[in-house]
């Protein structure tokens, strides 16, 4: 929606939630001047909408008095759906920069019947989430967003401005006061993926010739052109980005055979974790690790019988938890 006629609505719910408005509040709000806003009123005259105006002390803009929009037409279950949906998107941070599901749930159930939109109160009033909040996480422009995900269905090449990511353990070489560097990448998208409260790009990187995966919170700003490519046939850009990150280099690569069937892995161990191989002899674990005794209680916890192969200070750290539970054990109620 051009910026006009986003503008244009923006007016017509202001006029709806304030019974009058002079023209200077509402060119303050809406960020434009009197005459824009008299233009304004005439859209909305011209789409039927009668928006009365008046000079003096008390003029000013409003609706003519009676004067209501029709309301939304959803039956139950869909308002359920969307009311549902605007508070996962919520809980999760499936937004942008600039969220907005604050303000869409608002207008919903604004215009919503009243039975319906206090049934809904109800159920959001009592509703929990087990997943954590996601909160503080960068999130990406809406016009990366929107451009991206236009140029992936066209399959039209885009040119991005990445910032990579700083390096972490004082690295001599990139003093802390330095902006991260940022360069110019062409790449043939091939998906957009939104994973543990990020979002990610998934294409063929031209500068380094493989396919990468790039954070979109580090896009700084994208540009699409015509020229098209062709993309993997089935690519499943869902699972390149947790393989990816499942096999980011970590202090400690760790093997283990798990004493179950695949199935029962994949329920339990997400493939951003580890990477899962059946075999004759039960379900082989690979993954990565920085605290061994972290990935000790991990194993402990699926409830498994599994025997370590490596590294072999895993199964010290195994011994030591083992140790620890057998001491809990022993204490006096």
């Amino acid at each position: 929606m051009s910026r006009p006629a986003s503008r244009v609505l923006a007016m017509l719910e202001l006029l709806q939630t304030h019974h009058r408005l002079t023209g200077a509040d509402l060119a303050a709000r809406l960020g434009v001047d009197d005459r824009t806003v008299r233009r304004y009123a005439g859209n909305l005259a011209e789409l039927g909408i009668p928006v009365t105006a008046a000079r003096g002390r008390y003029g000013g803009y409003r609706l003519e008095p009676g004067f209501k929009l029709p309301p939304l037409m959803l039956t139950d279950e869909e308002a359920v759906a969307v009311v549902l949906g605007l508070l996962a998107a919520d809980q999760l941070g499936l937004h942008t920069e600039a969220p907005a599901t604050a303000a869409a749930h608002d207008k919903i159930t604004r215009v919503l019947p009243r039975p319906l939109a206090e049934r809904l109160g109800a159920l959001e009033s009592t509703l929990g989430f087990t997943a954590a909040r996601r909160d503080g996480a960068a999130r990406p422009a809406t016009g990366t967003l929107l451009t991206l995900g236009a140029a992936t269905r066209a399959h039209h090449r885009v040119t991005i401005t990445y910032r990579s990511a700083k390096p972490t353990g004082g690295d001599r070489r990139w003093p802390g006061d330095r902006p991260s560097p940022v360069k110019l990448r062409e790449v043939d998208p091939y998906g957009l993926v939104f994973h543990a409260g990020r979002w990610y790009l998934v294409g063929h990187d031209h500068l380094r010739d493989e396919i990468r995966t790039f954070r979109l919170d580090r896009i700084t700003a994208v540009s699409s052109s015509t020229e098209a490519f062709e993309a993997p046939p089935n690519f499943d850009a869902v699972g390149h980005v947790t393989k990816t990150l499942a096999g980011l280099p970590w202090e400690h690569a760790v093997e283990v055979l798990l004493e179950t069937d695949l199935t029962q892995a994949r329920r339990r161990i997400p493939a951003t974790v580890a990477e899962l191989t059946e075999t004759a002899d039960g379900v082989l674990l690979r993954a990565n690790a920085n605290s061994l005794p972290g990935m000790a209680t991990m194993l402990a916890g699926l409830g498994w019988p599994f025997t370590v192969l490596k590294p072999d200070a895993l199964r010290g750290a195994v011994r030591e938890l083992a140790d620890a539970l057998t001491g809990y054990a022993s204490r006096p109620a």
